[in-house]
């Protein structure tokens, strides 16, 4: 529920707060003043897109806060979880705030429990508290994607739905799959030929990771290799010999020259010739090994130069290196697993194909059935609840036929049982049509064809009334729903508001003093020095605003008696 807005510096709004009770709250106010804008404000919560140029002229920018509160909603844990991705943190009394900044010059805030949000996160929260209607989405409702949809909600055809969306997606990717696979058999065969040969040809040299590299160390060593063993034997030599003449006797006699002494200085030099006679010892040893391994003769070159040109014939062709090469060849092997154009992989695919159409086939009649059923039932409480708006005469039909397809070659053509062609649409095989006569004997035509301005106002109320049951709990908001409404048909609209605000909150923006004289609370927006606000009547002068509403006549006592009258019928209707 809303319990509060706040409104800074939006269109002719400069400073306004509003307070919202349980049941029915009317605004009301002179053209001009700024009723609108409450709605705009409300929009701004529900994530809409900001409009710089509603930010008040002399202001930086706009803003719009509410306070929310969901202890009446029956189930808020898909808030609650909203709130915890967010970050968002409820006021001491639980409350929830909700704020939008609209800038003149930069972009538009989104605030959700004290933290900032995306205008997205922030609309994920509104839209389950909140539910807007006003003069669009009359327009709205004359779509047919729009009429499905309330369709469907009072189908409660969400799980329907869902499965048939799923089945779709995977009938449509296994059919693009083998229509491709069909399509481009022979190019893929071409391709899984080419990858094969070049598989055989890798595995045949059959490379080790690193192999060149190591190879390339290997044959440099070998073409030098009396150079190599030259200077290997040479620094052996030097560092240790048989006759004697070698570092390591010379570095052992310097040692225990220095040992032999008291001189603390001379005897920690002999510890480092220590360490030096230990790494001229082990260099002596590695340099004996390097010879051992070195080849006698050159012979083993070629073999190496050999194995390098097939290393090199494959890195021509695949890669800049061995490595790369591995790398291209399970890439390819990988490719080849979804390259199978073999006669049995292709039925396999048509199998499934044909299993997926047999099961989205079975989702789209459920689907169907569904609509149907429901719409009978829905068509027959719209009609009965435009009896009460004053349209006793009227009818409200509700049509479910097969969406079909132009032909098979339909990316989603799927036949029926029916041998119809239908299209499979994201929201099923459906078109659901309203239609509307205002009086007995008058042919049903669509909707958008047969309703005036004042009777599409009706036939929407009428719809919500019915479809309210769904959302208990929510708040309702109308702006100028009875536009081209008056008379008895207007007492009628105040009645069905006034009964739907026993299960909901509902706000409304009107101009008949009919709908508020229902009124719980009456806010009237009023302007002054340029500026608009809004306040709460009671008493006279509520009585004095709805005689100005009957006829402009707020001072005259003969249209304050009216309005009295007016509001204690209303007040004393037993709706």
């Amino acid at each position: 529920m809303l319990t509060e807005i706040r409104i800074e510096s939006l269109g002719a709004i400069s400073v306004a707060t509003a307070e919202f009770g349980r049941g029915l709250t009317v605004l009301s106010g002179e053209t001009g003043t700024g009723k609108t804008m409450v709605v705009t404000g409300l929009h701004l919560l529900g994530g809409a897109r900001a409009d710089a140029t509603r930010v008040r002229s002399g202001a930086d920018r706009a803003v719009v806060e509410g306070r929310f509160t969901t202890t009446d909603l029956d189930d808020a844990a898909l808030l609650d979880e909203l709130l915890e991705a967010s970050g968002a943190e409820r006021d001491e009394d639980g409350s929830v705030i909700a704020l939008r900044t609209v800038s003149r010059d930069g972009p538009s805030r989104a605030y959700l429990g004290g933290r900032s949000v995306p205008a997205k996160s922030l609309s994920g929260f509104t839209t389950e508290l909140l539910t807007l209607h006003g003069q669009n989405d009359q327009l709205r409702l004359m779509r047919p994607d729009e009429q499905r949809a309330a369709l469907d909600r009072f189908a409660a055809t969400g799980a329907t739905l869902e499965r048939y969306r799923k089945l779709r997606d995977a009938w449509l990717t296994a059919r693009r799959d083998l229509i491709d696979r069909r399509n481009r058999a022979r190019e893929l065969a071409q391709e899984t030929d080419r990858l094969q040969f070049a598989l055989r040809e890798i595995d045949a040299v059959d490379p080790r990771p690193g192999e060149d590299d190591e190879l390339a160390a290997d044959i440099m060593r070998l073409s030098e290799l009396d150079t190599l063993r030259e200077a290997a034997a040479t620094a052996r030599d030097a560092l240790s010999t048989d006759d004697g003449a070698c570092a390591t006797d010379s570095l052992g006699r310097a040692r225990a020259t220095l040992q032999s002494t008291d001189d603390a200085a001379l005897r920690a030099l002999a510890s480092q010739l220590d360490e030096a006679l230990t790494v001229v010892g082990e260099v002596a040893r590695e340099l004996g090994g390097f010879l051992d391994e070195l080849p006698v003769d050159a012979s083993a070159l070629e073999s190496k130069l050999a194995r390098q040109a097939e290393l090199r014939t494959l890195t021509r062709k695949y890669a800049a290196d061995v490595d790369g090469v591995l790398r291209w060849a399970a890439q390819s092997r990988e490719r080849l697993s979804q390259l199978d154009v073999s006669e049995e992989t292709l039925t396999a695919l048509e199998r499934r194909v044909d299993e997926l159409a047999r099961e989205l086939t079975d989702a789209a009649i459920d689907l169907g059935k569904a609509r149907r059923k429901a719409a009978k039932r829905l068509a027959k409480e719209v009609t009965a609840e435009l009896s009460g708006l004053a349209m006793a005469d009227a009818e409200f039909t509700i049509d479910v036929t097969t969406d079909l397809a132009p032909g098979r070659d339909d990316p989603a053509a799927l036949v029926l049982p029916s041998r119809e062609v239908a299209r499979a649409g994201s929201d099923g095989v459906d078109q659901v049509e309203f239609g509307f006569a205002a009086h007995r004997g008058m042919t049903v035509l669509p909707l958008a064809r047969s309703a005036s301005g004042g009777e599409l106002s009706r036939v929407m109320l009428a719809l919500e009334v019915v479809l309210a049951a769904s959302a208990a709990g929510t708040t309702m908001v109308f702006d100028e729903v009875d536009a081209g409404v008056g008379g008895w048909a207007a007492v009628q609209i105040g009645r069905r508001l006034a009964r739907l605000a026993r299960t909901h909150q509902v706000i409304v923006v009107t101009h008949l003093p009919q709908v508020a004289a229902y009124a719980d609370v009456h806010l009237v927006v009023h302007s002054a020095k340029g500026a608009s606000g809004v306040g709460r009547v009671t008493g006279d002068e509520r009585v004095a605003e709805l005689a100005r509403m009957l006829a402009g006549l707020g001072e005259s006592d003969s249209g304050r008696a009216h309005a009295r009258e007016l509001l204690d019928a209303a007040q004393n209707d037993e709706i």
